[in-house]
């Protein structure tokens, strides 16, 4: 790893877990870690009640665009969280990969949302103490 690692972050349509994961990371990480997010089946659009709910954290994500994962964007990343499209995901050596069973926000209102964001943003925040290095 770098000392600045990329982290990309996968899920099926690139319109929620994955963006809440990716607004997250940036804004904890305050620029220490390269952020990217992609889905297999990305959407038009970024899901409306996400955007809402990391607006209520503080974290605009409303400009963001849904992208096609890529090897490429794969290749480019040292950690690799898949969130429900794991098999989805080309598999490299050296690289680490997680995968997260998170709740599907898509269709669901405010108050479920809620809930998952609150679990992103905690498994964010152990990622981060494990990828970066403390600095006495």
């Amino acid at each position: 790893m770098t000392d600045k690692p990329t982290v990309l972050f996968v899920c099926v349509h690139n319109a929620g877990r994955s963006q809440m994961a990716a607004g997250y990371m940036t804004a904890l990480s305050q620029g220490r870690v390269e952020v990217l997010s992609a889905g297999s089946a990305p959407k038009d659009q970024i899901n409306p009640v996400a955007i809402e709910a990391m607006a209520e954290e503080g974290i605009d994500i409303a400009d963001n665009v849904p992208k096609i994962l890529t090897t490429e964007a794969v290749k480019e990343s040292d950690v690799v969280i898949t969130m429900g499209c794991g098999d989805t995901c080309p598999i490299f050596p050296g690289k680490r990969y997680e995968d997260w069973e998170l709740a599907d926000p898509a269709g669901q209102g405010i108050e479920s949302v809620r809930p998952i964001r609150d679990e992103i943003k905690a498994r964010i925040q152990a990622l981060l103490a494990e990828i970066l290095p403390t600095t006495a």
